[in-house]
């Protein structure tokens, strides 16, 4: 029988503000990795503007922040992500 993770719903919440929606049989480790998939992909988007001049180097970092604060959830280890297993 496979295994059935139960996630929680700040984590669900924030995952589906990126597009992300794990269901019960989706492992943690996995949506993580698409989560930081995402986040490299904006950070490196960012840097794309930033040589562009896009952005203006001394906003860069407050743009920095602000996508970090909008991954916020890969600051948490995924084993806190899901409910403990029970039976």
């Amino acid at each position: 029988m496979a295994e059935r993770f139960t996630y929680h719903a700040a984590v669900l919440e924030a995952l589906h503000a990126h597009g992300l929606a794990p269901d019960a049989a989706t492992p943690p480790a996995r949506v993580r990795e698409a989560l930081s998939d995402l986040y490299r992909y904006e950070i490196r988007r960012l840097r794309d503007r930033l040589l562009a001049g896009d952005v203006r180097k001394p906003d860069y970092v407050g743009h920095v922040i602000a996508l970090r604060k909008q991954y916020w959830l890969l600051s948490v280890p995924v084993e806190m992500w899901t409910h403990p297993q029970t039976g």
